[in-house]
């Protein structure tokens, strides 16, 4: 689990990096938790949260670039 401190302190080339390994990591976890070869299961949800922290930083950073407020 990476801090979102850390995070935000990426590129925009480093966050969508990121994504996309993370993105392909899940999945290959889902197909090896269906043929039951995973023996960390607790590592979906980490990385679903950690995906899901990127894209807000993502998001976050799109929206202050159209010139939108960002609630925090």
């Amino acid at each position: 689990m990476t801090k979102p401190s850390e995070l935000r302190a990426l590129a925009d080339a480093e966050l969508a990096e990121r994504i996309e390994e993370i993105t392909k990591e899940l999945f290959n976890l889902r197909f090896d938790l269906a043929t039951s070869q995973v023996a960390n299961t607790a590592r979906v949800g980490s990385l679903k949260r950690d995906l899901a922290r990127l894209r807000t930083i993502q998001n976050e950073r799109a929206k202050s670039a159209q010139g939108g407020q960002v609630a925090r």
